[in-house]
């Protein structure tokens, strides 16, 4: 189990952040995302292995003019 933006989501092992992204069928675009207080890059999603337990943190992206 981990714990994304305070809620705790199913976990599995070699689960991804762009694999997570996708299960929660949300529809921002994400561009900032920590795990344990590290920041990942972009790039990084389809290849960072979320570790059990872990606290995510999603920022989506908000524009406005």
């Amino acid at each position: 189990m981990i714990v994304v933006n305070g809620r705790n989501t199913p976990w599995h092992q070699g689960l991804t952040i762009s694999e997570m992204l996708s299960s929660l069928n949300d529809p921002y675009p994400y561009v900032v995302v920590r795990i344990d207080g590290k920041h990942v890059s972009r790039p990084d999603f389809g290849n960072y292995q979320i570790p059990d337990e872990s606290e995510v943190y999603l920022m989506p992206l908000i524009t406005g003019g």
